[in-house]
């Protein structure tokens, strides 16, 4: 059942995708905001009891509905499953933004690629050349594609034969969380990015070694071990470091923005970003999710064939 969903909620993303403001994600932010509003007393215990207010109904509910609906009939728990999926896992969230700056690009039209990469990031992008556009649209697609995929889909799969689609709920709530409370809240919102970090610890560096593997091996291990470090979030210094080094290509380094020059660190080796390695990264997120997928499809295989063999 866990590979059948997978597949059934690609396919579906693929041809209808959630936008990322869906009015379940619109939903889960409103009531995280007044849950904030509500609670944020300035102590770390009150965002440990907030996030597990948020948190903990989603996944018993998940579950509760799961379970009931194994008992009634195995397809209808296989459309919650899909359901569950299509809510909290999109490729496409994340890609339709990536092609649109491509596209662009490549039809010089640098205005559209800054305002595309600007709608997508929320930072501004007025001021950057074509190759400082296409360095921070691989950026932000190699850190977006765990975020809405890998990440999602190996909680997934992890505790699909325990808790149903509860895998997913928990790293999308958990990343939302990070991403809302984590930059702002000061004590209250420490927790979710600790919970956020204990989830990203294995799946975060599975991408990266993913990466490698589908890429250039050496490049990207070496990357990885040398640069990952430097860059201000681990989790995206890992993610990025590896990318770089699987594609060839150079990341962070200087970036104009804000009317001033930014240094950042130097991830990758190679050359540096440009309109053509765009397609390179895309080519490196696709390869890596049928790498994943084709390890699900042979677990999933292997727990059957170990089924019929006990039978």
């Amino acid at each position: 059942m866990t590979i059948l969903a997978l597949i059934i909620a690609l396919a579906l993303e693929q041809f209808r995708p959630l936008s990322n403001r869906n009015l379940f994600t619109l939903a889960f932010v409103r009531l995280a905001n007044q849950l904030e509003r509500g609670l944020n007393a300035g102590e770390y215990r009150n965002g440990v009891g907030a996030w597990l207010v948020l948190v903990l109904p989603l996944l018993i509910i998940s579950f509760v509905v799961y379970a009931l609906l194994c008992r009634v009939n195995v397809g209808f728990a296989l459309f919650w499953n899909v359901a569950i999926l299509y809510l909290t896992m999109g490729f496409r969230q994340f890609s339709h933004a990536f092609s649109g700056i491509s596209k662009a690009l490549q039809a010089d039209d640098l205005d559209t690629a800054r305002a595309l990469l600007s709608d997508w990031n929320g930072q501004h992008a007025a001021e950057m050349s074509a190759d400082e556009v296409s360095k921070v649209a691989i950026e932000q697609g190699l850190a977006d594609s765990y975020r809405y995929v890998f990440g999602t889909l190996f909680w997934f799969v992890v505790l699909a034969w325990f808790v149903g689609p509860a895998g997913a709920l928990l790293y999308r709530a958990a990343s939302l969380l990070a991403q809302k409370w984590g930059r702002s809240s000061g004590p209250f919102g420490q927790f979710a990015v600790t919970a956020l970090e204990m989830l990203d610890y294995l799946p975060v560096r599975l991408t990266a070694a993913s990466f490698a593997i589908m890429g250039n091996f050496e490049d990207a291990v070496y990357c990885w071990r040398t640069q990952a470090q430097s860059w201000a979030d681990y989790i995206d210094g890992i993610l990025l470091s590896s990318g770089a080094g699987a594609i060839g290509v150079r990341l962070g380094d200087t970036l104009h923005q804000d009317h001033t020059v930014k240094f950042r660190p130097e991830l990758g080796v190679g050359d540096a970003a440009s309109p053509d390695y765009l397609a390179s990264a895309v080519g490196l997120i696709w390869r890596t999710a049928i790498l994943w997928i084709a390890i699900v499809l042979l677990f999933s295989l292997g727990s059957w064939l170990g089924a019929v063999a006990i039978l």
